[in-house]
């Protein structure tokens, strides 16, 4: 019987039973003839991938992108053109924690969009805040292990956190938004998301521009205190995740607007801040935002395994008129994001149904582990005299840029307002209310108590003066004191609670 009322091997033959092995009599050995035994117990050994070394633990939800605006003189992306409606899946995250953290600690959130588009899969893979820590690709693999875990302990260390921290004074504007109100988001659905690179766009014409994506959730922008995240971590550790899934449920249905900064393509070249800098936002007063459209999340995962942990997002998956630009964070995501996929889940991960583009496919990609789709006796090589397809575009390329100069090893060339502490310091003199700055400040002394010693705690108090020097003060005098607020962030048994507000809009208008 194979009609959903009686089990089934893998092969799809009925098997005996689901509670009895086959033993040599009822206390004899179990018998290896039982494969349905091995079959399953081997199953269960392999029902799980290795989870991902950055944002482990997340959720996610199907939906859809309607165009409300109009930006077809600047993009030619199909997805962008006004009144297209666009399928997509989501998947919110945190960055540091594992699969088992808890939603509430103090860590940026994952925002990774995967649109269904007429030309291929577009991958946008962004945070909840519009800067990131480093600029260089290859200072990640060491930012993301200090805020990991010892290897000696296996315990999270804050130690740790602000030696790299300090050692690095490009990470200020994303600390100071880290301990702000961004750092632990109500939900996430009342946080915003952003693309947070500097991303190239192409229009019919050729006519290039430099973009910057912002989602704006419509349920506004909420956040936890310190004391209400360490609460509920203790009572629901899915409590983000389960949130989402539960308005969906319910048919409360949340949503975003998608703006866009865009900037001529010519300005780059002279703009007072490097607009490919990942640690730097580019003012509204520069550069204001434009409406795009809106983008509603009104399907659950039918399976989480499959449709949100198997989800693979990378900022290599491209459309006609989106290009890259020189932002090194971004080009080096653009071969660790898929390569992780790879070992991850296999190297034809794209062929899944969550990551299966909507389009017919002509590629010559073949076999490998697990590999469903096939061509037939169709040729596996280009060029071909048989008649199948292939690419053979000579000439400039339509979504790049022009560089020159010797191969280096160094830091992107200053400009005039270039430097890693201006924004974080408007920020807090220029935005923040002081209700903010105080909360701000009893929420670094905090983390700083946290177990930070000499010479890094004294680099830390440098780093925040270098900020803004009365703020930095301030928390040089409470730790010294004593005084602070524990931060949710760390193991369990070393909760310290961190809080702070920030409103994004007015934080890059002023900035």
């Amino acid at each position: 019987m194979t009609d959903g009322t009686h089990t089934t091997t893998n092969s799809g033959a009925p098997v005996g039973s689901d509670q009895h092995s086959q033993s040599v009599g009822n206390d004899g050995s179990i018998a290896l003839t039982d494969h349905y035994l091995i079959e399953k117990l081997a199953q269960f050994n392999r029902e799980r991938v290795p989870e991902r070394v950055v944002h482990a633990k997340g959720g996610g939800a199907f939906g859809h992108f309607r165009v409300t605006g109009d930006v077809s003189r600047y993009t030619r992306a199909a997805l962008f053109q006004p009144g297209v409606d666009t399928k997509l899946v989501i998947r919110f995250s945190s960055v540091a924690g594992e699969q088992g953290s808890p939603d509430t600690w103090r860590d940026p959130r994952g925002f990774a969009i995967k649109f269904y588009t007429s030309e291929g899969n577009y991958d946008l893979v962004g945070n909840n805040t519009p800067v990131f820590f480093v600029r260089d690709t290859m200072k990640f693999p060491h930012f993301i292990r200090s805020q990991k875990r010892l290897g000696g302990s296996g315990l999270r260390d804050n130690h740790m956190q602000w030696d790299f921290w300090s050692l690095n004074p490009e990470s200020a504007h994303q600390v100071t938004y880290l301990m702000g109100d961004r750092g632990i988001p109500k939900t996430f659905r009342h946080m915003n998301g952003y693309g947070s690179h500097t991303y190239l766009w192409v229009n019919a014409a050729g006519e290039k521009h430099w973009v910057k994506y912002h989602f704006h959730s419509d349920q506004g922008v909420e956040s936890l205190t310190g004391t209400e995240a360490e609460r509920i971590a203790g009572q629901d550790a899915d409590h983000h995740r389960r949130d989402l899934h539960d308005a969906i449920e319910a048919g409360d249905f949340p949503s975003w607007t998608l703006s866009v900064q865009v900037m001529p393509y010519e300005d780059a070249k002279t703009y007072r801040f490097n607009p490919f800098d990942l640690t730097k936002v580019w003012p509204h007063s520069d550069y204001p935002l434009i409406k795009v459209g809106t983008m509603t999340l009104n399907k659950n995962p039918d399976n989480f395994f499959a449709q949100i942990e198997q989800a693979a997002f990378e900022p290599s998956a491209l459309v006609p008129g989106i290009g890259f630009s020189p932002d090194k964070m971004l080009l080096g995501r653009a071969f660790a994001y898929s390569d992780t996929h790879r070992y991850r889940i296999g190297p034809n991960y794209l062929q899944l149904p969550v990551n299966r583009p909507r389009v017919e496919l002509n590629t010559y990609t073949q076999d490998g582990p697990m590999a469903y789709d096939h061509n037939g006796n169709a040729p596996v090589y280009a060029p071909n005299s048989q008649g199948r397809g292939y690419a053979d575009v000579v000439g400039e390329v339509e979504d790049g840029w022009e560089t020159d100069g010797a191969m280096v090893r160094q830091a992107y060339t200053l400009r005039p307002d270039d430097d890693d502490f201006g924004q974080a310091g408007t920020l807090v003199r220029e935005v923040w209310t002081d209700e903010q700055r105080s909360a701000f400040v009893d929420t670094v002394a905090g983390h700083l108590l946290g177990g930070v010693k000499s010479p890094v705690l004294e680099r830390a108090f440098d780093y925040w003066k270098n900020v803004d020097a009365d703020t930095g003060k301030q928390i040089e005098e409470m730790v010294r004191a004593g005084v602070g607020e524990p931060n949710p962030g760390g193991d369990a048994d070393e909760a310290k609670v961190v809080n702070d507000p920030i409103v994004e809009t007015a934080t890059n208008a002023a900035h």
